[in-house]
């Protein structure tokens, strides 16, 4: 039975599996990394700041001797940085175990990828989408490997995705929207993933959020809103955030507990998912359309040019 009380002294050993945590020198990643390289295993850190990157792998290795750390040049905004990035993990590993679908943008202007995406889609769900492709063959025979992928409470935010107009060209561009947009996506993908997936291999596809989580990307969220607002959630602040350890539970259930089960959604246990212990929780409406599962999986193959070992 799942254990009503989680926390990191839960994760059970990690020796022998590979860790690929994007966005993993700051934030819910790195605290994510950190917790993983202690329990044993090889851990790599993909991200878009290599120096930043080598300073993270530094502070865990400092935490802890025995850690196995390495850092790797990952920019998901660029398909040709997802499809180098892969090609050197497919090169120096022999199996992984476990990549952590993790780094992200929030609330941007309307800009675009290098590759003509809008920003936060093409980061947040595309490159994730190419990366998990590119690596998913080095998964199949692994056992117990999972890819965990890491939506928001934000999924709600916004309307359904317009799949005619991914980039904004014609309807009024929404930074919060648009954000909504990408991190139901990252729902949506792991669903149909796991569909993929079911009775065809003991690799299975989950979801986490951090909740109200104290990072970069919480914080500048709340800057964007008005002044009254931003006073306002000073006085409840203190109900709906907590430190980005906390944060990270969630995905190391998702990614360590051995009773996970493919397709499950692990967020925290407290009032409107902000804060507490992870359990499992339920996703929007929305996020469950099959038919809009599958739109938006063959959509994201055909942008990205990267097709999957399952069909």
């Amino acid at each position: 039975m799942s254990r009503q009380r989680w926390t990191s002294d839960d994760v059970p050993s990690q020796h022998g599996r590979v860790a690929v945590v994007t966005g993993g020198n700051t934030g819910i990643g790195f605290e994510t990394a950190k917790v993983l390289a202690a329990r044993g295993a090889s851990v790599v850190l993909a991200v878009r700041d290599v120096d930043k990157g080598k300073q993270a792998a530094a502070r865990i290795a400092d935490a802890y001797a025995d850690a196995d750390v390495a850092v790797l040049h990952l920019d998901l905004a660029s398909l040709a940085s997802v499809r180098a990035a892969a090609a050197e993990l497919r090169d120096t590993r022999a199996g992984i175990d476990l990549p952590i679908n993790n780094a992200g943008v929030m609330y941007t202007p309307h800009m675009t990828t290098v590759d003509g995406f809008e920003l936060q889609f093409g980061t947040n769900h595309l490159g994730h989408f190419a990366l998990t492709g590119l690596l998913l063959d080095k998964m199949l025979r692994v056992p117990r490997s999972r890819v965990v992928t890491v939506s928001s409470a934000g999924h709600r935010q916004g309307g359904p995705i317009d799949f005619d107009d991914l980039d904004w060209k014609t309807s009024t561009y929404s930074r919060v929207a648009a954000y909504g947009h990408s991190k139901l996506a990252n729902l949506m993908f792991t669903y149909e993933l796991q569909r993929r997936l079911a009775g065809k291999s003991e690799t299975v596809a989950v979801a986490a959020h951090p909740g109200g989580s104290d990072t970069g990307g919480s914080r500048t969220s709340v800057s964007l809103q008005p002044v009254y607002f931003r006073a306002l959630f000073a006085l409840v602040r203190p109900l709906l955030i907590q430190p980005a350890e906390m944060g990270a539970l969630p995905l190391l259930r998702a990614a360590t507990d051995p009773d996970v089960q493919g397709g499950q959604y692990y967020g925290p246990a407290g009032f409107q998912e902000s804060k507490g212990l992870p359990k499992v929780v339920k996703s929007s409406a929305r996020s469950y359309d099959v038919a809009a599962q599958r739109r938006l999986w063959t959509i994201s193959e055909d942008l990205t040019g990267v097709t999957f070992p399952v069909r």
